[in-house]
């Protein structure tokens, strides 16, 4: 206990690790304030690309305004809940802001000309996390078959045996599908 409080040179150890314990809480404090805040519909709809693009498409779906009130926004179905998944996603979503320096997809011309691009990454990210984030709200297991129409209640049997995930057949759900999709985009 005597060492913690001993100065060495200048500071004592106690000392050092208090203001090191002090800093990492407010870097920690600061960088989840940061994360979180771009986690929020309005920070995605900040910049004219989205806000002016998909964002219009988004308001016309039952995924914005339904008769049950609930809505799900931007970071519900494109950011992971978990931290690990989250981290990763955000990694990835630098470089759509590099889209965004670059002026790549600035213009509604220039967006739609990637669109499709930018739709098969999405749809593709979707389906390697077994649409993790369609399920944080819509599973399997709490879907009631008899409520359902008999197509959908079909179609859900068949990808449940078939172990399909969500974005395979719901392209196109929450924003207009892209022009140029070939028949291997629609499987």
């Amino acid at each position: 206990m005597a060492r913690l409080r001993r100065p060495s040179t200048k500071y004592s150890l106690g000392g050092l690790l208090s203001v090191g314990i002090l800093l990492g809480v407010l870097f920690w404090g600061g960088f989840n304030t940061v994360l979180e805040a771009t986690n929020t519909e309005s920070f995605c709809i900040s910049c004219h690309e989205m806000e002016e693009n998909v964002y219009q498409e988004y308001k016309e779906t039952i995924h914005y305004n339904n008769r049950t009130g609930v809505r799900a926004t931007c970071p519900d179905c494109h950011v992971p809940k978990d931290w690990t998944h989250k981290m990763i996603r955000k990694i990835q979503a630098s470089r759509e802001v590099w889209g965004k320096l670059t002026g790549s997809i600035s213009t509604p011309e220039k967006f739609e000309a990637k669109r499709l691009t930018l739709a098969r990454s999405e749809w593709a990210r979707m389906k390697a996390a077994d649409s993790r984030e369609c399920r944080n709200c819509h599973g399997f297991e709490s879907m009631d078959p008899e409520k359902q129409k008999q197509r959908a209640r079909k179609q859900h049997e068949m990808a449940i045996e078939d172990k399909m995930t969500c974005i395979d057949c719901h392209k196109g759900i929450a924003h207009h599908k892209p022009e140029g999709m070939t028949d291997e985009d629609e499987e």
